[in-house]
């Protein structure tokens, strides 16, 4: 048999071969530049880490446990504290006692109101004694409205007290206005608020000075007696002057309420007085919120149906005054005090709203549903707006029915109780 081949090119022995002289290899540079080996790249030389920050001392991590507590640390300062409080009992007590502070700083519950709460709320109000000296039915709307007011003034800025305001009013045949500025329409409230406390035996705001007359005398003599704009400083003053009004017929008693108070032209109960206020009141704060660009509220249903029914009252009133200056129809016929005489019906909408027969021939007839003449429906915002002065008589969206002279002369002498 032949032994195993041999490669041409192996130069080791073979079993049962010859052994062959390897072949001459060729030279570095005679190789393939493609196949060249590559030198291997160096390695930059390491440097040495360097050595592990020591841990933070007991002193540092003992002032670390109230921000630890809180939940204030860092995730390394956190690591630290938590790894210094499984070898420090001391330490790990003051951490709990500072946790359960936390605890109690911060409770943990939901934020959705109990079901119960509501119910415990309305209990508890309604279990509350009266007050032992009550603040009359008849001046609880001025007492509303003059603290609406003065919440809506509480944060204005000396810009908003300067904001200009344009108070309306409607007289003989056509609409007025008077530009002012917020702190003048307190001014003007102010002035006014006066005859009440004159009335009532307090010191007039005006001082000895005041010139005698009604709202409008009053008010031009305040806004013209300092050289000076009217500022916030107003506002104090107003408001101290508020509270001694509701407070002094709180402590009057019964029969203050017929107390007249002397408007200049006209008079007025002090009952009648302060709805009246309360009725400006809300009218010029409804001003000063327009002239601010910010919402507000009308009064709520009894306190806006005690203003309209004081208007309502007053319209026999304000007509006949209005034929007297020729500006009405004359009336149909005499009519004795206290007889059926011609009626318009009133009837006001919405919150506040309800019925009234309004008697046209005399103040001093009684109306009479027999004989009404006409009818009219309103809104109560709107009818209080005709009654400030806010809405010319042409303008007013009403519901009419029959004599359209006494609709107009109504109307008419509603827009008429308005006034600067």
């Amino acid at each position: 048999m032949n032994g195993p081949a041999q490669s041409p090119d192996d130069g080791y022995e073979r079993p049962g071969g010859q052994a062959r002289i390897p072949g001459p290899r060729g030279a570095a540079d005679d190789l393939d530049p493609a196949h060249a080996p590559r030198p291997l790249p160096l390695s930059p030389p390491t440097e040495p880490a360097p050595p592990p920050a020591p841990p933070p001392s007991h002193a540092v991590l003992k002032s670390l446990l109230g921000a630890w507590a809180l939940a204030a640390c860092s995730a390394e300062e956190t690591r630290a504290v938590e790894d210094h409080l499984t070898e420090c009992a001391p330490c790990a007590e003051e951490a709990l006692r500072l946790r359960d502070a936390v605890g109690l700083l911060h409770p943990e519950e939901s934020l959705d109101l109990k079901p119960l709460l509501r119910s415990r709320v309305l209990e508890d109000c309604l279990g509350k004694r009266p007050a032992r000296i009550p603040v009359p039915s008849w001046a609880s709307s001025y007492d509303t409205e003059a603290a609406r007011l003065d919440a809506l003034l509480q944060d204005f800025g000396d810009s908003e007290w300067h904001t200009p305001v344009r108070l309306k009013w409607f007289e003989e045949e056509r609409s007025r206005s008077q530009r002012t500025t917020v702190a003048g329409v307190i001014g003007h409230l102010m002035t006014v608020d006066g005859l009440i406390a004159m009335a009532l035996g307090l010191d007039d705001p005006l001082g000895a000075e005041a010139p005698p007359g009604g709202p409008t005398a009053r008010t031009e003599y305040f806004w013209g007696a300092s050289p000076y704009p009217t500022t916030r400083r107003v506002r104090e003053p107003w408001r101290e002057q508020s509270h001694t009004l509701v407070r002094t017929v709180s402590f009057a008693g019964r029969g203050v309420a017929e107390l007249a108070v002397d408007y200049g032209g006209f008079a007025l109960p002090l009952g009648d007085a302060f709805l009246e206020r309360a009725f400006e009141c809300w009218v010029h704060a409804w001003d000063i919120a327009d002239a601010v660009d910010y919402p507000y509220e009308p009064p709520s249903g009894p306190h806006l149906h005690g203003m309209i029914d004081l208007a309502a009252r007053l319209l026999p009133g304000a007509l006949a005054q209005r034929r007297r200056a020729g500006l009405a129809a004359p009336a149909r016929g005499l009519v004795a005090a206290g007889s059926p005489g011609r009626t318009l019906h009133l009837e006001i909408e919405g919150a506040g709203g309800g019925g009234w027969d309004i008697a046209l021939d005399s103040p001093g007839a009684m109306p009479s549903p027999e004989r009404t003449v006409a009818e009219i429906a309103l809104d109560g915002i709107e009818f209080c707006q005709l009654a400030a002065g806010h809405i010319a008589p042409e303008d007013v969206a009403a519901g009419q029915h029959g004599d359209r002279e006494a609709i107009r002369d109504v109307l008419f002498a509603a827009a008429s109780l308005s006034r600067l």
